[in-house]
């Protein structure tokens, strides 16, 4: 009998742990090509290769926790969208994860970059990226955020506020400078995924909405104004997203307003950028859609709304990072101790702790996002147990993989594997129990190049000027 907890099924009193989906594997050496970089394979001796190069080789090169960025899944992925979006602007929402190295990587394969601050701005600029390729986001823009963006020559500017376009106006004003935005606006979408991540509801912090009048407010003020050009509109629904649904309510809901603002000016809006949000797989249970399927699906949805309208079809944009950074990144982590707890009613929960944990990856204990793990250094013959993977941090909720079968035989010194750790683990670590924050690795035809060196006690010692 399952018990629910207020905390969460973390606390729940059960009698055979572990959620119904996860199924006991046939061969616990097998790697899941779904959930792996295109790169990762076994070796003959059940080491787990990427790029060419088995963990064993890099951990040696590295030490661990290190996150393994595969160049080569990388760069396919993002062709993959740029190929399939033909015709479409397609944005790299650096957010997500976020390097010169990658900036490059992504401009080079032809997409743009989506930042969201002014240190992700100026990464980006310092990696020498046509700045006119790029678009700024953010709901609480500095004075020296906007002013970096104009004086750079941002591309796009998607605006958030009533404050933020009189600030931008003077802007512009003082520098003699005309900029080109965007309006975010509320599509009012209740997307399907953790209320963390969904952004398109009405009761959040993110742009105007559409529902009573704000966003249309923002849309002629913009179109007046002497120093902004308006482009269009921005709508972003969420994150994690697998079906088209919500995508469709909020194509449905924008160019019904890009009619009204006709209406009311005159004007037709160029551009509709429907955001990004595409889901990837964490665990066996996930089922994303393939760019193909995205973007066939988005094509029509857009056209039947420019059909119902009279309109033709803007010029439409995404952005995708997630999508495309999530599955090439692997984080490797050395077992430090295996401990079998007894739970009621007789069950057991083996639980693997490695030297990383909370600081290197929130999402688990942010909101209970799920991600899968193997062993990575050998192959075992021993029987899968159920364990939980979970980190070195001074918090019950340290928890990395809440439910993964793993050799019964798994012991410290073993390096652990966890797939689709390209996005949003190093975007958000921190130095909590001050942690050093691990470095970030590419790997390419057997040779590897550090991005993001490995921060040392001498940095964070650095900052305290006690």
């Amino acid at each position: 009998m399952t018990h629910t907890h207020m905390a969460g099924d973390i606390h729940a009193n059960v009698a055979a742990p572990g959620p119904q989906w996860l199924q006991r594997p046939q061969d616990v050496n097998a790697v899941d090509p779904a959930l792996w970089s295109h790169t990762s394979k076994r070796s003959e001796s059940g080491e787990l290769t990427i790029g060419g190069l088995g963990v064993t080789e890099i951990v040696e090169t590295t030490q661990t926790p290190v996150y393994v960025m595969d160049e080569e899944d990388f760069r396919s992925r993002a062709q993959a969208f740029a190929t399939a979006f033909e015709g479409w602007r397609v944005f790299y929402a650096a957010k997500a994860f976020l390097c010169r190295g990658v900036a490059r990587w992504a401009f080079q394969e032809g997409l743009g970059i989506d930042v969201a601050s002014g240190g992700e701005l100026a990464t980006v600029l310092s990696a020498g990226v046509d700045p006119a390729v790029l678009g700024l986001h953010g709901n609480n823009k500095s004075v020296d955020e906007l002013e970096l963006a104009i004086t750079s020559g941002v591309g796009r500017i998607i605006v958030d506020s009533l404050d933020e376009i009189d600030r931008l106006e003077q802007l512009c004003q003082q520098h003699g400078c005309r900029a080109q935005v965007m309006v975010r606006v509320t599509a009012g979408v209740e997307a399907h995924t953790h209320e963390y991540i969904a952004t398109a509801h009405e009761d959040q912090k993110f742009g105007f909405s559409i529902a009573n009048g704000q966003a249309l407010v923002a849309m002629v003020r913009c179109h007046v104004s002497p120093s902004l050009d308006l482009l269009g509109i921005h709508s972003h629904i969420g994150s994690q997203i697998f079906a088209t649904h919500g995508f469709e309510v909020a194509a449905r809901r924008t160019m019904k307003l890009m009619a009204q603002f006709h209406s009311a000016t005159g004007q037709h809006l160029p551009e509709l950028d429907l955001g990004g949000g595409f889901g990837i797989r964490y665990t066996s249970q996930d089922s994303p859609a393939t760019p193909d399927q995205l973007a066939t699906d988005l094509r029509e949805i857009v056209e039947h709304e420019a059909r119902g309208h009279q309109m033709a079809v803007p010029t439409m944009s995404i952005e995708p990072g997630r999508a495309v950074v999530g599955p090439s990144g692997t984080a490797l982590y050395t077992v430090g101790t295996v401990k079998v707890v007894d739970l009621d009613g007789g069950a057991q929960r083996v639980y693997v702790s490695v030297d990383g944990g909370m600081s290197d990856n929130i999402r688990p204990a942010l909101y209970a996002a799920e991600y899968s793990a193997a062993l990575v250094s050998r192959s075992s013959q021993a029987e899968p147990v159920l364990c939980r993977v979970v980190g070195k941090h001074c918090e019950s909720g340290d928890i990395l993989v809440r439910d993964v079968f793993l050799p019964g035989d798994i012991r410290p010194g073993d390096i652990l594997g966890v797939p689709a750790s390209g996005a949003y683990s190093r975007s958000m670590a921190s130095n909590y129990n001050h942690a050093t924050k691990p470095p970030v690795v590419a790997v390419r035809d057997g040779e590897l190049t550090t991005l993001l060196r490995r921060e040392t006690l001498e940095d964070l010692l650095g900052l305290d000027v006690g």
